[in-house]
């Protein structure tokens, strides 16, 4: 008798497992890694992504092209986590570690189409990816932080490495040095909203400018703003939450007055209250008055009369960074200013940059607080920049806290790859063979450097592993001469945690993919449908 198949799931759910299930999803991963392959080094392509609004996006940044896809496959969708992760957390290598997840699984799918067990790939992976992180740490160079000079060149050279593959890469020399100059301002705990970044189009690259302070673009403003004066020494500064116009009564509110007196001194009430906030603030000594809320034209005009400075409707953003860089704190009374709650600043002036006024402070006492005002011409284009510049931020941050640096370009790949093939013939067993496949995995990156530059990489790799078997430690691609180079001291320097971050991240998910192998799909929860019981079934007086 054949025995009927037991069904414990609802009809229609979906599940595949074994085997051909973890193949399949190395193949999605594959897929994912070839969507960011071309955009890897200096040489490498950008994408333009078009979302359903029609808006695009030009990008060479891995995790923002994995973000800006919608990618729906379960499997993949680790991948796109880990580029997220990357940037979350050292800011730049997202492109390099989805091409070393993708490459690893594609090294570990002819193991697992032989039929070895899936926990033993992921045993000699995790292995090998221990003892790699060990060796990044053993060949890093540390630098002294004590000389600052040559704190600012190792700086310099890791925002260069950074921004070399990016659209700005032309002005990589003018950029690097602002984004150490902004670096270099904050103070120890080094907070990334302490930089902003703000664009104005027009004009070229080159004109954009690092204001040691805060500078924000010019708020709507009323009647009497043109007399007010445009620049202040030394000004106290006030910063609210409160509307300094006359209130409109609420639609259904009701005011029964029998006199035209009566009405007058309801009208006079509300011009009273709102002088009485003006006075306030114009007794504080305050000459600069910041509100998030609007301020009308009778404020404006008395402030005008006064010499005194005001803007309105100031975005919340950019009024917490003055905050924190004048000091002072936000009111939302005007009841009780004391000195202690104005802020001050050694210069406040309204300059004109292209197109758009900024209100700038200068000297903040406080804080250490900077803006990047960036130009250029398309807008997608001055955001890919901005982008650029995040991603080269985060990597002076991270070369300030962590002081080993490593060459970029290929080189410590390949001596990572040549360690772990000499280390192989020491292990019996396997995992011999995996390690020696996960060796060979990571020439994907100078490989990609390659192909990307339109060199011939079978060729540029046969002479780096001659290189570092002789032992040439930092020897790596050279995308200028189509060569190999001692990247050390060609200066493609790179902090060492990015690496050791991207290794480390990339085997996680390679284990972990590695590691499922069932998928279960249930429709009715994917469909978002109702409640449990609510489709039809038998009973409920409905047919089938």
């Amino acid at each position: 008798m054949m025995q009927p198949p037991i069904i414990l799931l609802k009809e229609g759910t979906d599940t595949s497992q074994g085997t051909p299930q973890i193949i399949s999803n190395v193949n999605a991963c594959q897929a994912i890694a070839d969507a960011v392959r071309t955009t890897l080094g200096p040489r490498g392509m950008d994408k333009l992504i078009v979302e359903t609004g029609g808006k695009a996006t030009i990008s060479n940044d891995g995790a923002t092209i994995l973000k800006t896809l919608d990618i729906v496959h379960p499997a993949a969708k680790t991948l796109v986590d880990i580029a997220k992760s990357q940037d979350a957390e050292v800011g730049d290598g997202t492109t390099s570690v989805v091409l070393l997840a993708g490459e690893f699984l594609k090294e570990a799918k002819p193991y697992i189409e032989e039929h070895v067990h899936p926990q033993i790939i992921i045993r000699a992976f995790r292995k090998a990816g221990c003892l790699m992180v060990q060796k990044i740490k053993e060949i890093s160079v540390k630098i002294k932080k004590d000389d600052p000079n040559e704190l600012r060149v190792l700086l310099e050279n890791c925002a260069a490495t950074s921004l070399s593959s990016k659209l700005v890469a032309a002005q990589k020399d003018f950029f690097s040095k602002m984004v150490v100059d902004a670096v270099m301002i904050l103070d120890e705990l080094l907070p990334l909203n302490m930089i902003g970044i703000k664009k104005v189009q027009g004009g070229a690259l080159e004109d954009s400018m690092l204001v040691d302070g805060v500078a924000f673009k010019k708020t709507f403003s009323y009647a009497g703003f043109e007399m007010q004066s445009k620049k202040y020494s030394n000004p106290k500064i006030a910063l609210l939450n409160i509307e300094l116009e006359l209130k409109a009564e609420k639609e259904n509110a009701e005011v029964r007055v029998n006199t035209v007196q009566e009405y007058q001194s309801i009208v006079d009430a509300e011009w009273t209250i709102l002088y009485d906030k003006l006075d306030t603030l114009y007794k504080s000594g305050a000459k600069v008055v910041l509100s998030k809320l609007p301020i009308g034209d009778v404020a404006t005009q008395y402030f005008a009369d006064r010499d005194m400075f005001c803007a309105g409707r100031v975005p919340d953003e950019d009024l917490r960074r003055t905050m924190k860089a004048c000091g002072g704190s936000i009111q939302t009374t005007v009841q009780g200013l004391s000195a202690g709650s104005l802020g001050t600043a050694d210069l406040f002036e309204e300059v004109q940059v292209g197109g758009e006024r900024y209100n700038v402070f200068k000297g903040c006492p406080q804080a250490k607080t900077c803006t990047i005002i960036l130009r250029g011409g398309a807008e997608q284009f001055m955001e890919e920049t901005e982008r650029s510049l995040h991603d080269a931020i985060m990597i002076v941050r991270r070369a300030m806290k962590n002081d080993a640096v490593v060459a970029g370009g290929g080189a410590i790949e390949m001596e990572l790859s040549r360690y772990l093939r000499d280390l192989s013939q020491t292990i019996a067993g396997k995992e011999q063979l995996l390690i020696t496949a996960l060796g060979k995995a990571l020439e994907v990156i100078p490989r990609q450097l390659c192909d990307n530059a339109g060199f011939d990489a079978t060729n540029i790799l046969n002479k780096l592993r001659q290189k570092h078997a002789e032992g040439g430690t930092w020897f790596g691609v050279n995308i200028m001469t189509e060569d190999i180079c001692d990247n050390f001291q060609a200066f493609v320097w790179e902090p060492s945690v990015v690496k050791i971050n991207a290794i480390t991240a990339a085997i996680e998910s390679t284990c972990l993919i590695l590691s499922v192998d069932e998928t279960i799909r249930n429709p009715r929860a994917e469909g978002g449908g109702g409640p449990p019981g609510a489709g039809r079934g038998r009973g409920r007086g409905r047919p089938m």
